[in-house]
């Protein structure tokens, strides 16, 4: 197997971090995403220790900023020609402080404008076959407008389902956008309740087997099964490819969550 160039956001941690270790023993290039130097560092030092590991870099953002979100893509797109994956796994749930300043709830930010701005300003580096590989969830709710647009405040997993659902269904919309032969964007969920920071701080268990979500994210990135999956969610809690919530083919509601991803993040995309 040919090795590839892969982005990882919020490789540091989690479901991403244990994905980046599978990767770097096939020999994968890896590009490592954090928002903590000192975690990245540390990250990196592991993956590169990794038997057959090939060559890792650590890229730092705070993708919560989606400023800072544009600059990352644009530092990445000038030091490489061609991306062959990117994994957009970044993600939050209970926070502190879960509004920005300009009223936007963080989990709508790092969870869908984030990977949305990210995927638009790398997609001249992504191959025909390439894969863009989106973190969904289980838990989908129906996008509230006004919450997306940070007009009004949604209690923790209103959020966090909500942004899963809209990035979920700004993925099929970028499939229908690139058409059969473009890059795959396939929306995954990784598993419930896996053994997560997340699932640890926002539920108080411990959760299953992290190595689930991991295991799906390498096939998602890399097998032939999923060549001619684009604009498809695959739901790792039942093993397929599934429906995700109903609102996601509603035409209508559809054309309003992408417009309004868009119109959020259309200001990053110049420069």
């Amino acid at each position: 197997m040919s090795t590839k160039t892969i982005l990882i956001t919020g490789a540091t941690d989690g479901i991403g971090k244990a994905a980046a270790l599978r990767l770097a023993a096939l020999g994968h290039t890896l590009l490592i995403h954090g928002r903590n130097a000192g975690k990245l560092a540390a990250t990196a030092d592991e993956l590169r220790a990794v038997a057959g590991a090939g060559p890792v870099e650590t890229w730092q953002a705070d993708i919560s900023d989606l400023a800072a979100t544009a600059r990352l893509a644009r530092e990445i797109r000038g030091a490489h020609n061609q991306i062959d994956v990117l994994i957009n796994n970044a993600g939050v749930y209970k926070l502190d402080h879960p509004v920005l300043p300009d009223g936007q709830d963080v989990r709508f930010v790092v969870n869908t404008m984030a990977p949305a701005l990210l995927t638009r300003l790398l997609l001249g580096a992504i191959p025909a076959d390439g894969r863009i590989i989106h973190l969904s969830s289980a838990a989908q709710a129906p996008v509230d407008l006004k919450a997306l647009a940070g007009e009004r405040p949604l209690e923790p997993m209103a959020a966090y389902a909500q942004s899963k659902l809209a990035l979920t269904i700004w993925s099929q919309a970028l499939a229908a956008e690139l058409g059969p032969d473009g890059p795959v964007s396939l929306a995954v969920n990784p598993g419930s309740l896996l053994a997560t920071n997340m699932v640890r701080k926002g539920f108080g268990v411990a959760g299953s087997d992290i190595g689930i979500g991991a295991d799906i994210l390498v096939r998602a990135a890399l097998s032939d099964e999923f060549a001619g999956a684009t604009g498809r969610y695959f739901d790792n809690d039942s093993g397929k490819l599934a429906a995700p919530h109903g609102e996601a083919a509603d035409a209508q509601k559809v054309a309003q969550v992408v417009e309004a991803i868009e119109a959020r993040i259309a200001g990053y995309l110049q420069g």
